[in-house]
This record gives structure tokens, sequence and C-alpha cells, in this order.
């Protein structure tokens, strides 16, 4: 595996955990501790943008 496979597949999980935190504060937790984890998955689809920018540039 070369580096580009390596951001490729952090890209993936990252954008999987994130979309899956966020169904868990839309659907599952209806109280403030569901915008926190709305929160934490906006952000791991924004570290998954930049892992998928630094792809082809490390």
């Amino acid at each position: 595996m070369n580096k580009n496979t390596v951001l490729a597949w952090a890209t993936t999980i990252m954008i999987v955990m994130g979309l899956l935190l966020i169904g868990l504060g839309a659907f599952r937790y209806n109280e403030v501790a569901g915008w926190g984890f709305a929160a934490v998955g906006v952000g791991f689809l924004a570290n998954a943008w930049v892992f998928s920018s630094l792809k082809g540039r490390v």
C-alpha cells in the first residue's frame, strides 16, 4: 500500500464515521447530546475532505 491508498482508506472510513455520527445525532439522541454527535460528525467530514485533497500531494 502506498501513501495514496492509505489516504483513500482513511477518507472512506472518516466519511462513514461522519455520516454514522450525524445519523446518531439526528435519529437516536433527541436532546442536547444529539447536537454534539452531529457536530463531531461534521468535523469528521471536514477531516475527510482534507485527507481527500491531500491525495497525490504527499
